[in-house]
């Protein structure tokens, strides 16, 4: 059994990371623009979920967690940015 969860935790990293590699290949636009629309539908899934109407309980900690991985890349970039000048 101990294989099953082990397997199981790597996959969850591996998918992880691809996120995130698919952030760092966008630009610091775009993820402010991708930023905005995640914190937009945060917003309306928190009132759903005050009103006992949200659907998809399991999406609001998909958006907390891709928010933070933006914010994230953002920093990275940032901090490159002020490295290289």
């Amino acid at each position: 059994m101990a294989k099953k969860a082990t397997a199981k935790k790597k996959t969850t990293a591996a998918k992880a990371s691809s996120k995130s590699d698919d952030f760092r290949s966008l630009s610091a636009d775009e993820l402010n623009t991708q930023l905005t629309s995640f914190k937009k539908e945060q917003f309306n899934l928190r009132f759903q979920r005050a009103n006992g109407q949200v659907e998809n309980t399991g999406r609001i900690r998909v958006l907390r967690r891709d928010i933070a991985r933006i914010q994230t890349v953002l920093t990275e970039q940032l901090r490159a940015a002020q490295t290289k000048a």
